[in-house]
């Protein structure tokens, strides 16, 4: 079980690493999932872009990508996360930074679990399983 915390051109977040790998570790469990290597990336809106253009072939901006490599039972993965859409997001949600950074923490930890997010019903899922995951974070 490996979570790290990398950063690119920005800044890492002031995040209480410690707890929030206890969460991910929580979050992976209660799903009945085992956690291999994760490494979240935070970057800028420019360092996404180019991830998204070189290898998903999309040139839009996003605030998450994850890469899944998981095996079985044990997830692992790569996610970045832009801070400045993370910044922008929480703004116009009426959201805090951290509450934000926690969602899109969690969005991508939900991912290598398995939940998916391009249709309308598993969006719907989706933001059911990142509200339940902020509020195991607060109950930690």
């Amino acid at each position: 079980m490996n979570i790290e915390f990398y950063n690119e051109d920005v800044e890492l977040p002031h995040l209480d690493t410690g707890r929030v790998k206890q969460w991910l570790l929580f979050i992976a469990g209660k799903h009945e999932k085992e956690v291999g290597e994760i490494s979240y990336i935070f970057c800028s809106d420019s360092y996404l872009l180019e991830v998204n253009k070189q290898y998903l072939g999309h040139d839009y901006l996003t605030d998450i990508i994850t890469f899944d490599y998981t095996e079985g039972n044990t997830i692992s993965g790569d996610v970045f996360i832009s801070v400045v859409r993370v910044a922008d997001n929480a703004i116009e949600f009426n959201v805090s930074y951290e509450e934000e950074l926690l969602r899109v923490i969690s969005h991508g930890i939900l991912h290598l679990i398995g939940f998916k997010d391009k249709k309308e019903a598993d969006q719907e899922v989706m933001t059911q399983q990142e509200n339940a995951s902020i509020l195991d974070y607060h109950n930690i």
